[in-house]
């Protein structure tokens, strides 16, 4: 909590940032990423350092407690350097550059970030989180070095700068014929790291990648190995909504677990994450009928609504590893409370949620966690499966509200349009599952406040705020995260014009973004300040690669609009990093969708008539991962629509390759044309 009359204020009290705030009252002398603090370090001929981080980042509020709250560490900082704070969600393009550097420099990164850089953004040394002797240590070393060696620093920089612009630098590959054998072999290779008794990757910490097991799914309905590919997919989401990854009395998912067993939660809460986890377990769902999936986004979704939603509809970015300075302290229990609470029900609530030698975590308390199914819970309590359900729900009703009476991890209510859009678009999935009219309702509200805040025609913010002079110009993920989300609106409403503000916006990432010589996209808009170089983001990694989700969109909106060019874009992209997606699937598991685009049938469905609607519902029972919907109640100049609709009908055409099998009136008529191929 602030203190009322703060000893030291410096210039970010005027940013709209959680986390630079957070930094506003350090001895440190701030700065933002701005002309002002550039060239500030130029006059004074000053090392710049560039400290990334983020607002619920546990190890950057350490460090901030240790070092820059420290005014003996701040007065030698200030003497010495420009010190710019940035928030890596508000500026990923700046932490794209700064974290390839320190990789490089240190074969490893992370947040907190920390990277020195000479006056003019070159950088020079770095690393993540320090303890305060050593950093004290780095500081007067490298001004040291800056002030009697310069030519060293100089150099250095130099050679650092350039494995900077090299590294990820695209080589254009000459065209190959995409095969399914691609796919088979990238899985062979992927499954040697596959942890088959826990679930995930066989390594710790580990983090919830749900794109790689959308993949996943997608590849097991057209691999020979079918029953292995969906063992490892329901182990993995089985384990995942069982352990203290998944908050067990409110829902959501945190970053990451710390251990491979899926226990230990690193307790923050991002937005991005339990978007696309939504996203995943709906179609997990929809492929398996799990209702212990459907538990899971009914429940996340819960979360999202009560604690990351804006009145306007828009979605806050972030809940705080911490409260009161404690990692996780607002989500773990101690056994003797939990006896207090529950009185007679403890018994039972403590065998389901492993208050045992299982879920102990440290200092008395327990992480909550599920390990045996209801059924054998119920036969040893010597209970129904009812009264065992009445017994869970009640429970976790009482300790909700006990919980939400403790002081509250930080909320980071930066309303970011990347992010948004894929918490969009999982609202939408969940609706596909459902069938829940409260889903697309929230799904719709905030389409609405991503048009009015960060859409201007053909353009797109990276920040949902109303004071326009604040907005950041969009990077490529807020296009190609919010061209997915209103493709997806446009199949769920039939309503045209999103999936007209998706071209739109294509057409706009390809004026602004897309590189002519190697068919890729950058991640920042020409008409974007240069940082020291222009990257491009290309593998996938807990949010999808910006390319290969424009490349996933390229092929859509050109199967939509009959745009070959398009198409050709699409498979061009992929096949820079075919060679890359074979060796490294977990890398690469969205570019992998598209692969399956293209090796495998896929089908346009257009359903035109006055019960469009309905019957496009009727398709959602069913997980149908390589079709797109056109569906319109009337007339339609879209191509795939046109001269289709017929008076008093509803007409359903299913059309591959170029090709399409007799219009019929009823969903199971075309199922079949589906799956007889």
């Amino acid at each position: 909590m602030q203190e009322k009359n703060p000893k030291h204020t410096n210039s970010l009290i005027s940013e709209t940032s959680p986390y630079l705030l957070q930094h506003a009252h350090n001895p440190v002398n701030w700065y933002a990423w701005n002309d002002e603090s550039l060239e500030k370090a130029k006059r004074e001929d000053k090392l710049i350092l560039v400290s990334v981080g983020y607002s619920a980042c546990h190890w950057c509020h350490v460090m901030e407690h240790e070092s820059f709250e420290d005014e003996k560490v701040a007065a030698i900082m200030n003497d010495n350097f420009v010190c710019i704070k940035v928030d890596r969600e508000e500026r990923p393009d700046i932490d794209q550059v700064y974290m390839l550097a320190v990789q490089l420099m240190t074969g490893h990164g992370g947040w907190p970030l920390n990277c020195f850089a000479l006056p003019d953004g070159r950088p020079i040394y770095g690393g993540t989180y320090f303890p305060k002797q050593q950093w004290i240590n780095i500081l007067l070393n490298l001004t040291d070095v800056y002030r009697n060696e310069k030519d060293k620093a100089l150099e250095y920089a130099n050679r650092l700068t350039e494995g900077v612009k090299l590294a990820e630098l695209v080589k254009v590959k000459e065209r190959e014929e995409f095969s399914s054998e691609i796919l088979s072999r990238c899985y062979n290779n992927w499954k040697l790291r596959f942890d088959t008794i826990e679930g995930g990757p066989d390594k710790a910490p580990k983090f919830p990648l749900p794109n790689n097991y959308e993949f996943l799914l997608r590849y097991a309905l057209a691999s020979e190995n079918k029953s292995e590919v969906m063992e490892h997919v329901d182990l993995t989401l089985k384990k995942m909504a069982y352990g203290g990854i998944y908050d067990q009395i409110g829902g959501g998912f945190a970053r990451y677990s710390v251990d491979h067993l899926w226990k230990v939660p690193h307790f923050e809460k991002m937005l991005y994450d339990n978007a696309q986890l939504v996203t995943l377990y709906s179609e997990a769902y929809r492929a398996t009928k799990n209702e212990l999936y459907k538990e899971v986004v009914y429940d996340t979704l819960e979360f999202i609504s009560r604690e990351l939603t804006s009145p306007e509809g828009g979605f806050y970015s972030a809940l705080d590893a911490d409260s009161e300075g404690v990692e996780g302290k607002y989500y773990v229990w101690t056994k003797q409370e939990l006896k207090e609470l529950l009185k007679n029900k403890f018994e039972v609530f403590s065998d389901y949620y492993n208050v045992n030698e299982r879920g102990f975590w440290e200092h008395d308390n327990y992480i909550l966690l599920r390990y045996d199914d209801d059924a054998a819970i119920a036969e040893r309590n010597k209970i129904s499966l009812n009264e065992l359900h009445e017994i869970i729900l009640a429970s976790k009703k009482l300790l909700l509200a006990v919980r939400e009476k403790r002081i509250r991890p930080g909320l980071d209510n930066k309303i970011l349009t990347s992010w948004n859009a894929l918490m969009l678009k999982g609202y939408i999935d969940a609706y596909n599952a459902f069938n829940e009219t409260k889903f697309l309702a929230a799904a719709e509200k905030n389409a609405a406040y991503l048009l009015k805040y960060a859409c201007n025609n053909d353009t797109l913010s990276h920040l949902c705020i109303k004071e326009t002079s604040k907005q950041k110009l969009g990077f490529l993920e807020d296009y190609s995260f919010s061209i997915e989300a209103f493709i997806a609106l446009y199949q769920a409403t039939s309503q045209e014009s999103y999936l007209t503000k998706a071209k739109e916006l294509m057409e706009y990432c390809i004026k602004h973004f897309r590189d002519s010589s190697s068919g890729m996209f950058f991640f920042t808009s020409d008409e974007d300040k240069a940082l020291i170089t222009r990257k491009m983001e290309l593998s996938d990694n807990v949010i999808p690669a910006s390319n290969s989700s424009i490349a996933k969109s390229l092929f859509l909106l050109g199967h939509y609009f009959e745009n070959e060019e398009y198409i050709s874009m699409s498979r061009a992209m992929l096949n820079n990093v075919l060679e890359e997606l074979e060796n490294y699937g977990a890398g690469y598991s969205n570019w992998a969708m598209l692969l399956l685009y293209f090796t495998e049938p896929f089908f346009e469905v257009a359903i035109v008539g006055k019960a469009a609607d309905e019957k496009y519902r009727e398709f959602q029972k069913h997980f149908l991962p390589n079709i797109i919907f056109a569906i319109s109640k009337a007339e339609s100049t879209l191509p795939l629509l046109q001269n289709r609709f017929v008076e008093g009908e509803t007409m359903l055409y299913v059309c591959s390759n170029k090709t399409c099998k007799e219009p019929v009136k009823e969903t199971g008529e075309a199922f079949r044309q589906i799956l007889n191929k």
